[in-house]
């Protein structure tokens, strides 16, 4: 018993921490990335889109999201202690990279600022943690689908 609660204490500890690091990444987002794009869709009436460098923009996204991805699967990890999950889980994220990244380059080249909105949603899914909030709810239902 007091074992048990002692591995819960370390796992809520090692929750809080890489929570943490997901906060970090986005409180210094300005100085870790290069994305134009970030005051870009603060200002509300903004129609021609910033003077960006493609390669550096590219690099950048792939970082974050690669940031972003080892700390979701180490959450993955904390909470279901399972190596299988965590290879499935990987090639999802490898997965959603690519048809993001490809949604992003043809928005971002091949179609005008009225599609500003598409790109602003792609590329919130390419910075930002979202799958997570999925995958753990997601993963918690099936475990407890499978117990039954």
């Amino acid at each position: 018993m007091l074992q048990k609660l002692l591995n819960n204490k370390i796992n809520i500890i090692q929750l809080i921490f890489l929570i943490g690091l997901l906060v970090l990444v986005r409180a210094f987002e300005n100085d870790l990335f290069y994305d134009p794009f970030l005051n870009y869709f603060k200002e509300e009436n903004t129609t021609v889109y910033p003077e960006i460098k493609s390669f550096n923009i590219f690099i950048s996204l792939f970082f974050r999201y690669f940031i972003n991805t080892v700390i979701s699967l180490a959450i993955l990890y904390v909470i279901f202690k399972d190596l299988s999950l965590i290879k499935f889980v990987s090639v999802l994220y490898l997965l959603f990279f690519v048809l993001l990244i490809i949604g992003f380059y043809i928005l971002l080249n091949f179609f005008d600022e009225s599609q500003k909105m598409s790109l602003f949603y792609i590329r919130r899914f390419i910075i930002q943690p979202i799958f997570i909030l999925l995958f753990i709810p997601g993963f918690y239902f099936q475990r407890e689908s499978e117990k039954k």
